[in-house]
């Protein structure tokens, strides 16, 4: 039996300006808006190639606006992923690596798979990381 992870919710407190960061600024597709009254309101948002989305809106979690952190987006090329959200106006980290001794620095020379990272938060302060794998293909 297969179990795919196909929905994260994120805690947002202003439905409109997450939606509108997560389509214009990161680029995510708006797969759904649905909203049934003022108390419900169901806004489904996917990363451009992934089988996985995200929903933000109203009536849908108990969680705190801005209290996730670390969902990840894996790209093939972080540099290319950095000059891409700077391009299109997020505020995003220089690209990092983790030290097999758990310390952060700057990018490994080599960039191996797993190892190399960026990160920025969406309007309500919920983190975000990038992770870069693929790129030794």
């Amino acid at each position: 039996m297969d179990w795919k992870l196909e929905l994260v919710i994120v805690p947002v407190s202003d439905v409109d300006r997450a939606k509108k960061f997560y389509t214009e600024q990161l680029g995510f597709t708006e797969d759904v808006d649905h909203r049934a009254g003022d108390d419900f309101r169901v806004v489904q948002l996917t990363p451009p190639g992934s089988a996985c989305s995200i929903t933000i809106g109203t009536g849908l979690t108990k969680a705190e606006p801005g209290t996730y952190e670390g969902t990840h987006l894996v790209v093939n090329d972080v540099e290319a992923a950095r000059a891409e959200l700077v391009e299109r106006g997020v505020e995003v980290s220089e690209p990092f690596h983790f030290t097999a001794a758990g310390k952060q620095d700057g990018v490994h020379p080599d960039r191996s798979d797993y190892g190399t990272f960026l990160s920025f938060q969406d309007p309500d302060g919920n983190g975000w990381t990038v992770q870069e794998v693929g790129k030794a293909s």
